[in-house]
């Protein structure tokens, strides 16, 4: 399968960061079909030694980082872990948060009878953190930065439902008039911050959203 639409923005020995774009899997799905995604690309087309290290939804745009040997893969998945990353995400949200600022602590679980959907849950959820910052107001939405703190799947989506200001463009998440507010999904990760895996450099990433 081509390359296609993956932007490359850094490589070197050690690293390899890219823009993945919109409906696009970061790792082969279980159904026969779904086996067209981000790390076969690169795998198949000049990147055999990539190795996946984190995900992004399948109709999330942005920053990705992969190592490029075993080593750089542990060195990375421990900075992940250790939450030593730091991930900006741009997006546009229904509404306008009467704060200009502020976070969203709400506990988050997976929901198993609406697969992929996870839902709040204070009692069985696992902790969730996010910091948001609002940065343009329209009369129907907003631009807003996130910053997860922790990693949940669909944590930025759900946190945004859970106060009233849903994702424009999400199926999953939004009402119906945030939904055909967009075309697509408008998530897109816009920054992203590691420390390099062999030279100890912190090295920041950005990629602006084109929505």
């Amino acid at each position: 399968m081509p390359l296609s639409s993956i932007e490359i923005i850094y490589i070197d020995s050690q690293i390899l960061v890219v823009n993945k774009p919109t409906l696009l899997l970061s790792v082969p799905g279980r159904a026969e079909d779904n086996k067209d995604c981000l790390i076969t690309r690169l795998q198949e087309n000049g990147y055999p030694d990539a190795l996946i290290v984190h995900r992004l939804d399948w109709e999330t745009t942005g920053l990705m980082i992969l190592a490029r040997n075993p080593e750089a893969h542990r060195e990375l998945s421990r900075q992940f872990q250790d939450r030593e990353v730091k991930k900006g995400y741009t997006a546009l949200c229904w509404g306008e948060p009467s704060a200009n600022k502020g976070q969203i602590e709400l506990p988050m679980r997976y929901d198993p009878p609406n697969k992929p959907r996870q839902i709040i849950d204070h009692i069985q959820g696992k902790y969730a953190l996010t910091y948001w910052e609002k940065l343009e107001c329209h009369p129907t939405y907003s631009r807003i930065k996130l910053m997860p703190y922790t990693g949940r799947s669909h944590q930025l989506r759900v946190h945004m439902q859970a106060i009233g200001h849903p994702l424009l463009g999400d199926p999953l998440y939004a009402h119906r008039l945030a939904f055909t507010a967009a075309p697509r999904l408008c998530l897109h990760a816009s920054e992203l911050s590691i420390t390099h895996p062999t030279n100890k450099r912190r090295l920041n990433f950005k990629c602006p959203a084109t929505f």
